[in-house]
């Protein structure tokens, strides 16, 4: 066990090494940017609205709004670096080597059981991922000896086990053994290079050849730009599984918002009177600090042995993970009422439901905008998990099933679909608390 935890340790700090590098790259990019803006724009950017009328900017939360210039570098900044990553064809220039493609070759020496040495050439043709047309090359042999030539056709990234000794007279005698690769000795276990990639000699004598895999990213794991866009592309005039793309998204919003509702429908009247009445507050405190570290996907199979696999569960689902950050928000806005404004309410007369209407909930508006964004956030996070329960249309179900097949493309649409269209709904959240909380952060 302890043995377990060292190399937990050891993988976590890797982790650590990793994200530092990816973040400080993505951050000197930022930087870079940030300066060549600067000297742009400068003496440009005044502030304008109410923020103008500050004296002190500096740790006011309300007079920092988001750079446009800032989030469209950082947007092009990220598929710049995808596109590098993957050696994608939209980056006009190489920065790091993409895996070898065409035509090689490496010369072996082999001794048979009488002790005879004798060379043959090995030519191999390295394809694209999913070339199917390219076939090996048309060779003559010329070798002279007991080694005869031979023809490989291997996968870009991939490796290829060559049996020497079945192409060769006399190979499968008691003695016969290859000896050097391209003039350099090789024994079991060797490693050896050619000129484009190299070879391991097994413990049995057999070779296998592994070409250069280079440094980016195969796209299994991450597929380059415009894959993704053809893909896309396909899926909107084609589906997937008899679905229809937007088909596949109108049922995660709409499941979304059905659950997201649910969840301020009774999240926000909780929260109220929690924060409002001790008896309330003790009543369902246990209950909400209980249910608000438990993960949706914990609760996936009581959904099910309770609703059923049909649309009552999903949306069950989203409304509990909903729910508990609208209460705690609502409640959290409560809190924070200024009660100098609840003593001044009061010396005027105004009566408990003046107080709610007037001064309680327009002040707790904040904080439950800030939870609804949060919560939105979270429902679509978590109906790609809803969406495991036997759902027939949802881009959750688009995403699990491609990935059963390793369709990574299709996986990065689903994903970036849902990004954009949460985001598109963070935004339109951001207009409506403008309109309806103008006062946010003006004391």
């Amino acid at each position: 066990m302890l043995g377990e935890i060292f190399d937990l340790i050891a993988t976590t700090l890797w982790m650590i090494v990793g994200i530092a590098v990816i973040f400080g790259i993505y951050l000197a990019v930022s930087a870079g940017c940030s300066y060549v803006h600067r000297l742009y724009g400068r003496g440009k950017e005044k502030a304008t609205g109410y923020t103008s009328l500050k004296t002190v900017t500096f740790g006011d939360e309300s007079a920092v709004t988001a750079n446009r210039v800032a989030s469209v570098a950082a947007v092009v900044t990220i598929f710049v670096l995808w596109g590098i990553a993957t050696g994608s064809k939209l980056i006009p220039f190489t920065i790091l080597p993409p895996p070898f493609v065409g035509e090689s070759s490496f010369t072996y020496t082999a001794t048979n059981a009488a002790g005879e040495t004798a060379d043959g050439t090995v030519y191999i043709t390295v394809v694209a991922q999913g070339d199917t047309e390219t076939k090996t090359q048309d060779i003559t042999n010329s070798a002279t000896g007991f080694a005869k030539d031979d023809v490989l056709l291997i996968s870009e990234r991939r490796s290829k086990i060559l049996k020497a000794q079945n192409n060769d007279d006399g190979g499968k005698e008691e003695g016969y053994r290859v000896t050097a690769i391209d003039g350099v000795s090789v024994s079991p276990n060797q490693v050896v290079p050619f000129a484009d990639g190299e070879i391991l000699m097994t413990a049995k004598g057999s070779l296998q050849v592994r070409p250069e895999t280079g440094l980016t990213m195969e796209a299994l794991y991450l597929p380059p730009p415009e894959k993704v866009w053809s893909r896309f592309v396909e899926l909107a005039k084609e589906g997937y599984q008899g679905v229809g793309l937007w088909e596949n998204l109108f049922w995660s919003l709409i499941r979304v918002v059905l659950g997201f509702s649910l969840g301020c429908l009774f999240g926000i009247p909780l929260g109220f009177a929690m924060g409002l009445s001790s008896w309330f507050r003790g009543w369902f405190d246990p209950i909400v600090e209980f249910m608000r570290p438990v993960p949706p996907l914990a609760l996936i199979p009581l959904i099910i042995i309770w609703f059923g696999i049909g649309e009552q569960g999903k949306i069950s689902l989203l409304f509990l993970a909903a729910l508990w950050i609208m209460t705690i928000a609502a409640r959290a806005g409560v809190s924070g009422v200024n009660i100098s404004k609840v003593h001044a309410a009061y010396s005027l007369g105004a009566t408990k439901t003046q107080l709610l209407t007037k001064v309680i909930l327009p002040n707790s508006l904040p904080e439950i905008f800030t939870g609804a964004r949060v919560a939105m956030g979270v429902c679509w996070g978590t109906v790609v998990a809803a969406e495991l329960v036997a759902a027939e249309k949802g881009a959750g179900k688009m995403i699990i099933a491609a990935s059963k097949f390793q369709l990574t493309d299709i996986v990065i649409v689903g994903i970036i679909l849902i990004g954009v269209i949460g985001y598109g709904i963070d935004v339109l959240m951001r207009m409506a608390e403008d309109r309806l909380v103008p006062w946010k952060g003006k004391g």
